[in-house]
Parts: C-alpha cells; structure tokens; sequence
C-alpha cells in the first residue's frame, strides 16, 4: 500500500480534531439546554418566570442585613439582588436605585427596609418592571413626607432624642456645607437605650455588635428631604409591621400601610425583623411576588 503523504496526514489530523471539537460543542450545548430548562419552566401566576427580587436596605445598615431573607429567597428559586443604597439623599439615592433597576429585565418585586421605604417608594415611580412593593418594618411616606416628621409624628421612636446622645456625627468629603454623616452609638445614654435596645432589640448581643461595627451612615440631610409621589398610589404594596420596633413606632407604621392601602402582616419583633424573624418576611415578599402575573 501507498505510504499517505505527510501534509495528506496532518489534513487528516486537523479533520479528527474539528470532528472533536464540534462533537464537544454539540455536547455542552445539550447539557448547557438541560441544565437551563428548570428555570426556564419556572413558573409563576401566570405561567411565566418569577419576578426578580430587589432588596433594599436601609440607614445603619448594608446589603448584608438582607443574608437570611435573600438565602430563604434564592433557595425558592427567585433571582435576588440586594444593591447598595449610598444613604446620601432621598432624591440621589432613588435615582441610584433607578439606574440599577433598569439593568434588570422582566418584573421586580422592590422591598425596602426602614429608610429604604423612601427610595423603593420614589425610585419605583421611574421603574415601570416594578410590578409590587413590600415594607419591612419601613417608612411608606406620602409626597413631601420627611424622615424627621414621621419619627416625631407618633411618640416613641429611640432615634428622636437630642442627637448628641445617640449619634456620631462625621464631616464627609464633598457633602452639602454642613452635613455630616450620623453614626447610631453603641452605648446606651439618657433615654437612648444603646444600639442594640434602639435599633437590633431581638438581637444577639454578639451579632448586635457585628451590626453596629459595620453600619453605613446616614447623611443627615437625607432626613429632613421630601419623598416624590409615592409608587404606592398605583402599584399594589405589602407591610411588615414590628409590634415592638422603637425606631419607627408600629402605631406609625400601621397609620402609613393603611394609607397605602398595603396588605398588612404584624410580626412579633423589632426594627430587624428582616434579620430575627426572616422566614416571615420572606413569607411576605414571596406573597408579594405571587401577585405579579
């Protein structure tokens, strides 16, 4: 027999290996179309996919303060984000939260913790993929509302003291002349119960501290800054009311949910229910992305 020719050979090499490679395509194709169809066929209402879940926090606190709902959710199979929310002002930070939602596709459930109640209530006028609303343990201002006036509008609330005793307040670089970043103190003062008595009651003590150590601050402008027109008015809203929060009293929260007209559940616990009574919240928001067709 004829020997084959050596460039005859390397042809026939070249051939056996594009016949690899588009087998192995073909393969990893098939695998990547099963491995997909799960989520796919992830339905909802309606049939369709879920809406994604966006999660926001509020002031003394990061996105972290959302692990144990946002784990409950991921394992449900929902899409969840928790962006940052900078804390510098009602109206910069629901335009901050816009941007970010506008890179999301399809329908959003937007829950909001504390002063995220604002941004959600803002940033969702300018989102039309959100679809539904929920509030944990949050403000649910009307238009011109300020964080201020809600703490004051019912009394109780551990975060209306004189600030001095409850703050530390830090100049930050480029802020408005004046402004300063306000730190939640750990220890307790006065009528101020500490950090932990005010803000993370229901919280071990240990995990109170690691909270504290790590909170964001809150611009102290931001609080006297009126809400926009409220999403709520056209967008349906979901409520978890605290019935032992010292931060924003429940009488108060109660007052705001059936003003907007928000399906609402009552938990035992603090301003972090969101951290001690998580399979309750998420309960809710799950309720919430129930409704979304």
């Amino acid at each position: 027999m004829r020997p084959t020719s050596r460039p005859a050979r390397r042809r026939a090499r070249l051939l056996g290996a594009s016949c690899v490679l588009a087998a192995a395509a073909a393969l990893f194709a098939s695998t990547s179309q099963v491995t997909a169809a799960p989520a796919a066929a992830a339905g909802h209402r309606d049939g369709g996919p879920k809406p994604t879940i966006v999660l926001v926090h509020g002031a003394w606190a990061d996105a972290s303060s959302w692990n144990a709902v946002m784990s409950r959710l991921q394992h449900a199979g929902y899409t969840v984000y928790a962006p940052p929310n900078p804390l510098r002002g009602v109206a910069s930070d629901a335009r901050t939260l816009t941007s970010f939602l506008a890179t999301v596709p399809g329908p959003v459930v937007l829950v909001g913790h504390s002063y995220g109640g604002f941004v959600i209530t803002d940033a969702a006028t300018k989102s039309p993929n959100v679809k539904a609303l929920v509030y944990d343990d949050a403000y649910i201002p009307a238009e011109g509302e300020t964080v201020f006036q809600i703490n004051a509008a019912e009394p109780g609330s551990c975060v209306t003291a004189d600030p001095s005793t409850f703050l530390n307040l830090v100049p930050y670089p480029g802020g408005p002349a004046g402004d300063v970043d306000a730190y939640l103190k750990w220890d307790a003062n006065g009528s101020y119960q500490g950090f932990q008595g005010c803000f993370a009651n229901g919280v071990p003590t240990a995990e109170a501290r690691l909270l504290a150590a790590g909170q964001r601050p809150f611009a102290v402008s931001a609080g006297s800054e009126p809400s926009g027109a409220p999403a709520w008015k056209s967008l349906p809203s979901w409520a978890v009311v605290g019935t032992t929060d010292h931060v924003i009293v429940p009488a108060e929260q109660l007052a705001m949910a059936r003003r907007a007209g928000a399906h609402v559940t009552e938990v035992e616990a603090g301003h972090l229910s969101l951290v001690t009574r998580p399979d309750v919240v998420t309960r809710v928001i799950k309720e919430a992305a129930g409704s979304v067709g």
